[in-house]
């Protein structure tokens, strides 16, 4: 696409320092920008690298001055970057039908908007809405909804009854509505219980690669509304998943845990089950949450417990090699005192 430096402005409300009237064609990194690509400076070394770069101007933020480039002057460069790069790289389009390799239950709905790619399988009464798109190798099972301009890549599994809402994204390997992990030792032998329950994904969710999300025993499991969710993630059966949650790669959530909104949980952490996560909690990377969190804490360690306090104690922790000679000295001391 082709568009002016003042178009650009004026979608973004930023302030022009340079010629307006320039073309820009692209939009790339400093270290990568060719001649007519915006690029973008947060910090000094950044904006260094963008002037001595290729790029016909540059996004900044703050007090920046170029004699060499046109700037665009904005509050927030990330947060304007994300609102651009759609501009610059529009996402792939999917044309309606319904491919000839797809299997599709007589009692399906599909919207004829709808893309359904090669070797998709569709269930006994599956709905399917406007613009939605199901790339290759899905399976839906039976008595699912899937809501309108809904993403599922290929290789996406959903089991029977789940749902899923409005603009969601699920990636390849990714597993919805599998059984949750639900054993009862009797008579010798583990029984598994029945999990007859579903999942259900609101609006806005995106969800990462191979990420499994269990089906309840009985209710639902559910994903809140534009929930961000990594790859190779675990939601175990009858967890709640706040609105606007970060849920980052290799956590996993034990089941009937809640966990409040716009909480961000870092890697590989561990939360333990039935446990309540309040609102807006910061969970530190490697972490074993093993009680609740109240609202708005901050987190880490194994077990986790307040995040000052978890610096402290590993602060403590380097200090314990020089507090044992001491310690040993001391009993010396002692010792050839008496």
């Amino acid at each position: 696409m082709t568009i002016t430096v003042s178009q650009i402005s004026e979608l973004i409300s930023g302030e022009i320092a340079g010629d307006g009237s320039i073309e820009i064609t692209g939009f790339a990194p400093a270290d990568s920008a060719k001649a007519g690509d915006l690029t973008f400076a947060e910090k000094e070394h950044h904006f260094l690298a963008a002037e001595k770069s290729e790029a016909a101007a540059i996004l900044v933020s703050g007090p920046f001055t170029s004699s060499s480039k046109t700037l665009i002057r904005v509050k927030d460069v990330r947060v304007t970057m994300a609102r651009m790069l759609p501009h610059f790289f529009p996402p792939d389009v999917h044309e309606p039908g319904i491919h000839p390799t797809a299997v599709v239950a007589p009692s399906a709905t599909i919207d004829p908007t709808a893309h359904i790619g090669p070797h998709v399988v569709v269930g006994e009464r599956v709905r399917i809405g406007a613009k939605t798109a199901l790339l290759g190798g899905n399976h839906i099972g039976r008595d699912c909804q899937i809501g309108d301009d809904t993403c599922l890549h290929p290789s996406v599994v959903v089991y029977s009854d789940c749902r899923i809402g409005n603009r969601v994204s699920i990636h390849s390997g990714t597993v919805i509505g599998a059984d949750g992990y639900g054993y009862i030792f009797d008579e010798g032998r583990h029984r598994k219980v029945l999990q007859v329950g579903n999942v259900v994904i609101q609006d806005d969710v995106e969800i990462g690669a191979n990420t499994t999300v269990d089906r309840a025993a009985f209710g639902s499991t559910v994903i809140g509304q534009g929930a961000k969710i990594d790859n190779l993630v675990h939601i175990a059966h009858n967890a709640k998943i706040g609105a606007h949650c970060i849920i980052m790669g290799q956590v996993g959530v034990a089941g009937s845990t809640e966990v409040g909104h716009y909480t961000v949980v870092a890697s590989q952490t561990g939360i333990a089950g039935h446990l309540k996560i309040g609102n807006q909690v910061k969970i530190g990377a490697k972490s074993g949450i093993m009680k609740d969190v109240e609202d708005g804490g901050a987190v880490l360690g194994v077990p986790a417990v307040a995040g000052n306090q978890a610096k402290r104690q590993w602060l403590a922790i380097q200090q314990l090699p020089d507090l044992i000679k001491r310690v040993r000295a001391l009993e010396k001391v002692v010792i050839q005192g008496q």
